[in-house]
């Protein structure tokens, strides 16, 4: 199968966690000065990622599609500058109603730009060596996190939320957009006739609905990434609940993404020694044990970065086994429609993470985030250990 060349997915890694850090993690790095620069109240702020959520769960199965025609690098190319205007206008919205349709905009974007099209395809074009290129990929856009927390609160701090706003989407148009052209420009250049378009593999994605692997996979991702999508977009004020400063619990939120990082490359460097299946497992305890580390920080809060390095391995090495996973458990035919379609649960899971986690806050306080996340994950580890007790029968 083919290779990449490696210069191109370093560049495709750099411009994904350029594109993460300005239009994923920018929302909870500036949570509390967008509060402040507006007067809205944090549900009217996490609307906003909510919209854009849900128009990129109904919007992923087309993008799916396009890859399957061949049209992935376009989407990487283009849709990155679409998102950069809309988060530049998130910093002009002067009404909640601008701000929700802006996100409706990023949602668009987000739906083409981001991990999932460049999962799909670095698969489409390397087959069984796209695990490698992702892991690479992961590796470095792990670090978004890090770059975003830091750097939200700083600029924060001298522009306020919204003029830090402006300052991320500069950072995705000048950085971000020319990577991915150049990096989508090398893998055509390096195998021209790699990349087919027109339709492939009719009734592929029937098929795979028909089995229980396809909707097992959809429920222990949507549940996983709930969990994490709700701990992510409010780590701020719960590591501070759990005791912290605030500048212990901005270190430990940044350090959600080395912890990423480290657990993919413990993955790259065992490649051959740990199959998908058992990284799988080893991924939903580690975001099991990280939710009952957070539970215990209220007594030790220093437990928190405990926390921050299980939850950041676990999900970080989700993102990467997810599409390996699919291939692995309902083959390639048809691999962008079906991965597509999956993607619409965690994709959903996105969506209502900032809503149901403030709806949770105001319900419960923080004590049913801890339960109700901590019961996600327990759940999901619970769903894949029968996934990947099941023979393969693709």
């Amino acid at each position: 199968m083919t290779r990449a060349a490696p210069d191109a997915v370093w560049l495709l890694a750099l411009g994904q966690t350029l594109t993460y850090a300005g239009v994923y993690y920018a929302f909870p790095a500036l949570l509390p000065d967008l509060q402040a620069a507006t007067g809205w109240s944090v549900a009217e702020l996490a609307l906003g990622p909510t919209v854009a959520f849900l128009v990129m769960a109904v919007l992923t199965p087309f993008t799916g599609r396009l890859v399957d025609f061949g049209f992935g690098g376009e989407m990487l190319m283009g849709l990155p500058v679409l998102a950069a205007l809309a988060v530049a206008g998130l910093g002009m919205a002067q009404q909640p109603w601008q701000w929700v349709a802006l996100w409706a905009v990023i949602g668009v974007a987000q739906a083409g730009c981001l991990y999932e099209t460049c999962f799909a395809f670095l698969t489409r074009r390397l087959g069984s060596n796209a695990r490698q290129a992702i892991t690479k990929v992961t590796v470095v856009a792990g670090f978004a996190g890090t770059l975003a927390f830091p750097l939200g609160d700083v600029l924060g701090r001298m522009f306020g939320g919204q003029g830090a706003l402006l300052a991320f989407a500069a950072m995705i148009m000048v950085g971000a957009v020319p990577v991915n052209v150049l990096a989508v420009r090398q893998l055509r250049r390096q195998e021209r006739a790699g990349e087919v378009r027109g339709p492939e593999a009719p009734g592929a994605l029937r098929d795979a609905m028909r089995r229980a692997e396809f909707w097992v996979i959809a429920l222990v991702f949507g549940l996983i990434w709930l969990n994490h999508g709700i701990l992510l977009t409010y780590v701020l004020l719960l590591f501070e609940d759990r005791g912290a400063s605030h500048g212990m619990a901005t270190f430990a939120a940044a350090s959600i993404g080395p912890s990423q990082v480290f657990g993919r490359l413990v993955l790259l460097w065992n490649e051959a020694r740990i199959s998908n299946g058992r990284a799988t497992l080893y991924s939903l305890g580690a975001v099991a044990c990280g939710g009952v580390l957070l539970w215990l920080a209220g007594a030790a809060p220093l437990l928190i970065f405990g926390f921050a390095a299980l939850q950041g391995a676990g999900a970080g090495l989700l993102s990467v086994l997810r599409p390996m996973l699919i291939a692995e458990r309902l083959g390639r035919r048809g691999f962008g429609t079906i991965s597509g379609v999956v993607a619409i649960s965690p994709i959903l899971a996105s969506a209502a993470a900032p809503s149901l986690g403030a709806a949770m806050l105001g319900w419960g306080g923080p004590g049913v985030v801890y339960g109700a996340c901590l019961a996600m994950a327990v759940t999901g580890f619970g769903l894949g250990a029968w996934l990947l007790g099941r023979r393969v029968a693709v």
